[in-house]
């Protein structure tokens, strides 16, 4: 426990996470994490890229888990063909979050590396996770460990401990979470559709592995889920960039919109800003995204661009 919290004495701390829990910033940086280091109702996710460099030197007290590996998403089949990176079961997803020692109560702050946008995607998507979960105290550390490492004066740990399990019990939203079927009511309505990936998919001049065709879906905007971040890095925007980022891109800020990308991590950078950064709670993530549209044969595409 720092300092700071020792001095206000051991009910005070409990009083000022719980209140953070209620409030639950969505980008909480440095210097309030360090603050609030070793109190109860706090848990410290780091999603890094892998448990070797975790032990080499984390934030002191963080559980550690890994986003390809324990289960945050799964592949899905779709038609014969492979759906990547699909939301699990809520019961398992229950499982993995109860055995990582976080509860109902808790408030999380999730830690991703912070070198890229990328990576701010690994925090981003397990955030929608635990919101589509009905886990309102989450939060993610802007930068990641590359802002935490930056101040000499914080703390790191080596070693590695396992968490107590606990109990966590969802309250599934969802409105979160947009289908295929939601898809084809929002071209029909108007609903804002906003593709998350990079320029160059959006155009369809290229396209990942993961999607059976180039283009995008019929009258989205383009916001890239690497523009949501400082020089691509892991610092997240804030609101005023990003509503004159949005008005160049031509997007709405408000109303209905779902986001999307290949397989459901870039988009969820391009709804945390959305949703959380800019307050449109109208908000819904395509899980499934291109990937899952892509399986469909009378599922139209828009390609932009295509080179002889």
């Amino acid at each position: 426990m720092s300092k700071a919290l020792r001095s206000i004495g051991a009910a005070a701390a409990i009083m000022l996470v719980a209140g953070a829990a209620a409030a639950a910033e969505p980008l909480v940086d440095s210097a309030w994490l360090k603050a609030r280091l070793g109190t109860p109702g706090l848990v410290v996710l780091d999603v890094t890229s892998n448990p070797a460099v975790f032990a080499r030197g984390h934030i002191p007290g963080a559980v550690y888990t890994h986003y390809g590996k324990d289960g945050w998403r799964v592949d899905g089949k779709k038609n014969g063909r492979k759906v990547a990176g699909v939301l699990p079961p809520i019961p398992r997803l229950e499982q993995l979050i109860g055995g990582l020692g976080i509860g109902n109560d808790d408030h999380v702050v999730i830690v991703a590396n912070g070198f890229s946008a990328a990576e701010m995607g690994t925090a981003t998507r397990i955030y929608w996770t635990f919101k589509v979960l009905g886990h309102d105290p989450v939060s993610i550390l802007n930068g990641g460990m590359v802002a935490w490492r930056a101040d000499k004066a914080n703390p790191l740990e080596a070693n590695v401990t396992k968490p107590a399990p606990k109990t966590f019990t969802a309250a599934f939203r969802p409105e979160l979470i947009a289908t295929t079927e939601d898809v084809r009511l929002a071209l029909a309505n108007g609903t804002a559709l906003i593709d998350s990936r990079p320029a160059d998919q959006y155009l369809g001049l290229n396209k990942s592995g993961s999607v059976s065709a180039y283009g995008t879906l019929p009258r989205a905007v383009s916001v890239p889920g690497a523009y949501m971040t400082v020089n691509g890095g892991g610092e997240i925007r804030d609101a005023g960039a990003m509503r004159q980022l949005y008005a160049m891109s031509q997007a709405p800020t408000d109303g209905e919109a779902i986001t999307f990308c290949n397989t459901g991590h870039w988009a969820s950078l391009g709804w945390f800003v959305n949703s959380e950064i800019l307050g449109n709670k109208n908000t819904a993530m395509y899980d499934g995204s291109m990937a899952d549209w892509t399986t469909e044969d009378d599922a139209p595409v828009e390609r932009k661009v295509k080179l002889d």
